[in-house]
């Protein structure tokens, strides 16, 4: 069940012009936009919207409080367009500063999550208070950053139209209300996991949202300002669970024994490419850690809001250039793959402080708790089940997944959770309760598609796609080597309650609520040309290589 309310004082005139609409959304950012669109503006004040109601009530005409509110059901985080989806063309000579302004969007989003956070209760009953002193500052703030971005891209290429109506935020619930634990585990789980993320829904229609995640309303949050001093894992007040109060809650796990296999191999062809080739470059046992993000924010210190654990090249950072990565030291084994390797780091949220606590990316973006090493890292390339794949080139930029998926929608998300053991059983949107004796796994298939000129995109995710259910490239694009990656962690299954409560999530924006699905796992290649070519030469003969 869900809640929305919008500051819909600027409500586009064109909404299906907007990029949101041309992806594939969540029934819930599909409900907020029709009843959004179906609103009559008027007087500038927050206006409710109270759509679906045979599932759950919405907000009445009254400027006070909900008309009918379940027990459990309210608000939970800020939702903002992503305003990065709705660019087409950011000009080469104007990318870093385009960059710098939408990474500084996300950091407007964080703030005013913090205010959200701090004042709750307050929200929950004055929509008034809501709107005064989030949605419409907010929106005011946003507007003036995408009309930087929209000054810089037209100082070189064709003016963005419309992208400022992507300024409106609206406040909204969860619509995992953790009632039944398993969620829809069996058919549409893995949606996309079993070739390669379901690469005939995403291939274009890809969004630029890089980091995010999300929590439900029925756990037992504590505070808000990213210490984790002695609170003791998730006793606390503010209900979206979790050791900082913004999750995760106990709705967002599920027993792997009780999903059903739904992981399906696509058919390997005459002409596949069926080799491998595996490079080893550590569990991030050195502990290089950082928040920043090169591909999504170069330039800007703590521009994913979460901590990113890396392995291979060691110069990365925000300020990392092409050649600093070639020069760059490698944990690699093979010195010839100085690749970045990076993906938000898991914690347990057991009540203690880790390093960061008092850092950005740490504590002050409410991700707390003790930093997991994984017990196994596996980063493996494969081939194309229907053809030979080319050379990457170097410093091609992928990202797969979407940090920002809770609010974003699916559309991007790739996220992979599940057991030793039970890795024919994978989850999405869940985290995964493993039996005695298995441990958690995260895995995730990159983009397999190149369009054959380009090392990155205005989104960051155009230039690569997934490949169709039959391994298929679209028209213009072509197969190289698809990177796997697991994950493997030792971590207790979660308890939710008690003095030894602790639970186990991937770290987010702090709006993102350590949302399962919001997982995703970043990549730059800097293989030098002779590996590169070995590598290929390797996964077309059908060897397995290392």
């Amino acid at each position: 069940m869900v809640s929305v309310w919008n500051d819909a004082t600027s409500l586009p005139r064109d909404w299906s012009s907007m990029g949101r609409t041309s992806r594939k959304r969540s029934t819930l950012a599909n409900r907020a936009i029709a009843a959004s669109a179906a609103l009559i503006l008027g007087g500038g004040g927050l206006v409710a919207a109270n759509f679906y109601a045979s599932a759950h009530e919405g907000w009445g005409d009254d400027r006070t409080g909900p008309r009918t509110q379940s027990a459990g059901q309210a608000v939970s985080t800020i939702d903002c367009p992503e305003v990065v989806n709705s660019i087409e063309e950011v000009p080469d000579d104007q990318r870093f500063a385009v960059d710098r302004e939408l990474a500084t969007l996300d950091t407007q989003i964080t703030t005013y999550y913090q205010r959200f956070a701090d004042n709750k209760e307050r929200v929950q009953s004055d929509r008034t208070f809501a709107q005064n002193e989030i949605l419409t500052p907010l929106k005011n703030e946003r507007l003036v950053i995408i009309q930087r971005i929209v000054a810089l891209i037209d100082r070189s290429a064709e003016r963005p139209e419309g992208l400022e109506s992507t300024a409106p935020c609206t406040l909204r619930g969860d619509d995992n209300d953790g009632q039944d634990g398993g969620g829809d585990q069996n058919g549409g789980q893995n949606d996309g996991q079993n070739d390669g993320q379901d690469g005939g829904d995403q291939d274009q229609n890809q969004d630029g949202g890089q980091d995010g995640g999300g929590q439900d309303d029925n756990g037992d949050g504590d505070n808000n300002d990213g210490d984790n001093g002695d609170n003791n894992g998730n006793d606390g007040n503010n209900d979206n669970g979790g050791q900082a109060g913004n999750g995760p809650a106990e709705g967002d796990f599920v027993d792997i024994q009780s999903v059903q296999p739904n992981v399906q191999e696509p058919r390997q062809r005459r002409g596949a490419s069926r080799g491998t080739f595996t490079t080893d470059c550590g569990v991030n046992e050195n502990g290089k850690f950082n928040s920043d993000n090169v591909i999504a924010a170069p330039g800007v210190s703590n521009g994913a809001h979460h901590m990113h654990d890396y392995v291979g090249n060691q110069a990365n950072d925000a300020f990392a250039s092409d050649d600093d990565f070639a020069n760059g030291d490698t944990t690699c084994n093979n010195q010839g793959d100085k690749s970045t390797y990076y993906w938000p780091v898991l914690r347990l949220q057991n009540g203690q402080n880790e390093f960061d606590a008092g850092e950005d990316g740490g504590g002050n973006d409410q991700n707390v708790g003790e930093i997991q090493t994984p017990s196994e890292v596996t980063l493996t390339f494969e081939g194309n089940p229907r053809s030979k794949v080319t050379a990457m080139p170097k410093f091609l930029r992928i990202i797969t997944g979407d940090a920002k998926s809770f609010t974003n929608g699916d559309a991007n998300a790739n996220a992979s959770w599940s057991c030793t053991g039970f890795e024919d059983r994978q989850l999405k949107d869940k985290y995964p309760i493993c039996p005695e004796g298995s441990q958690v796994v995260r895995s995730f298939k990159f983009q397999s598609c190149w369009d054959g000129q380009n090392t990155d995109s205005a989104n960051h995710r155009t230039h690569v796609a997934f490949a169709d259910e039959d391994g298929r490239c679209q028209d213009g694009f072509q197969p190289i080597p698809q990177l796997v990656q697991r994950i493997v962690y030792d971590v207790p299954p979660p308890v939710f309650d008690g003095d030894n409560a602790s639970v186990f999530a991937v770290d987010s924006f702090p709006e993102q609520l350590h949302k399962p699905i919001t997982d995703h796992g970043d990549f730059i290649n800097v293989f030098d040309e002779d590996l590169m070519d070995e590598m290929v030469d390797c996964i077309n003969d059908g060897r397995r290589c290392q």
